[in-house]
Order: structure tokens, then sequence, then C-alpha cells
């Protein structure tokens, strides 16, 4: 283990081969895994848990205490998974009480300056360009990639495979396949690029075309949308996903296409 000049807990829990460079800080309760390597000035507060291979640039700080007052001090931790990198500066916070760790899957980039708060729940394969802020328990989906400056409410949920507008402001659950743009943020067609990239099949993006046609166009209420989609697309993995994702939305969506 390379750790020149770093200030590392004695009792952090880190593997052989990771590389450490100057003025790192690792505290007690930290966990790294084989093949990771931590950038100058990186931090990495107590609760950590990173696994294999993960890159983290200058300047990030891993695992810091919520900002949330609510906080009391209990024990919980941030998780981050194999081949993610963390880029320069983000801040990645530590789980709360309310579900106690914050997660950050596998084969995720979490460019500069990204704020990822307490408790959120990110997927694998997840790109978070520069400057999102995800705000206290927000969920994104497997594949989403967020646009610059993107800025996420509390609580809400961004679904598998969606894209996002830089500089988009979110209070809304925005649900899975789909791109989302303008203020306030709004249905903008489905990631139909992203999904031909990710080997979906054209049946399988015209049924996402045509759910996401009866929800967002067709000027229907909620219930008589979902009613509808239910009744008139053919059973689909992509329906299932979309429709218990729609089941379980608190927050409520996007508003549909304004032109």
């Amino acid at each position: 283990m390379n750790q020149t000049l770093a200030n590392i807990h004695p009792e952090a829990k880190i593997a052989e081969d990771v590389v450490i460079e100057p003025f790192v800080t690792i505290h007690k309760d930290v966990v790294i895994g084989s093949g990771c390597k931590i950038g100058a000035n990186a931090v990495l507060m107590d609760g950590a848990r990173l696994g294999k291979n993960v890159n983290v640039f200058p300047g990030a700080v891993i695992s810091a205490i919520p900002q949330d007052l609510k906080f009391k001090g209990e024990k919980s931790t941030l998780e981050i998974g194999d081949n993610t990198t963390i880029r320069e500066f983000a801040t990645l916070n530590r789980g709360t009480a309310a579900k106690g760790k914050t997660i950050i899957g596998k084969n995720c980039l979490i460019m500069a300056y990204v704020h990822v708060a307490h408790d959120c729940v990110i997927g694998n394969n997840v790109i978070l360009v520069n400057c999102v802020q995800l705000a206290g328990e927000v969920e994104v989906g497997d594949f989403a990639i967020l646009g610059g400056s993107t800025i996420v409410h509390q609580f809400c949920r961004i679904g598998a495979h969606v894209m996002t507008q830089g500089g988009l402001m979110l209070g809304k659950d925005i649900p899975p396949y789909v791109r989302s743009a303008r203020h306030p943020a709004a249905y903008a067609g489905i990631n139909s690029v992203g999904l031909r990239r990710r080997q979906f099949s054209q049946e399988a993006i015209t049924g996402v075309q045509n759910i996401y046609r009866i929800l967002f166009t067709e000027g229907l209420n909620f219930t008589n949308a979902l009613k509808k989609i239910n009744e008139e697309i053919p059973d689909s993995k992509e329906k299932e996903i979309i429709v218990s994702f729609l089941a379980d939305s608190n927050r409520g969506l996007i508003q549909g296409y304004n032109g």
C-alpha cells in the first residue's frame, strides 16, 4: 500500500494494493477494497465503504456526516460499488437513521463538484455530470444520466435510463426511459438513443413510446391514463417497470409535453 505523507487511522481496513496519494486523510471506520486509488487531499470519513477498483480523485470528501439537523450522530455508512469513479471535490454524505446508508452503485461516474446527500440510492452505471446536486433520500435508477447542474429535491425518484437536460430543477419524479427538459421540468420524449445503445429492441422502444404517448400527450388525468395503458399496451418487462414506478410515486410526476 502506497501511503506516503497520508494521514491514515491504523484501524482502517485497506487492501494491500490500494494506492493512496499524499495528504489523504482516512478515518477509523473505513473499508477500502482492492485496486482502489485515492487521490491527493481526498478525505474518507467514518462509514466509508469502497468496493474494488474505485478511483477517488483529489479533493473529494467521502462519507461526511449528513447536512441534516435530524442527524444525531448515529452509526451509518456511505457505500460505493466496484469500478466507480469519484471526480474532484465531489461531496458524498453518509446516511441517517432514515435508511442507515447512502448507496452509490457499480460502474458509476460521479463528476466534479457533485453533491450526494444522506440516504440517497444511486443505481449502477449512473453518470452524474459536473455540479449535480442531490438532496436527501433521492433515488436514481440504473443507467440514468443527469446533465450538469441538475438540482433534485429531496425524496424525488429518477427512473432507470433517464436523461436530463443540464440545469434542470427537479421537484417531481421522472419515470423510467424518458428525457426531461425545460423549466419547470417536463417530459421531452423517451431516451431512444440511450435505449438503442443498450440493445433494447425496436419493439420494446415502440412499446415505451406508446405508454408515454398515453401518459403525457393525450391530456388524460393520471387515473384514466394508467387505466388505458393497462388495457391497451401489451404486457412487457418495460411496461411492468413503468407501471410499478408510477404506482409508487409519492411526489407526483414531471408535467407532460408542453410544446
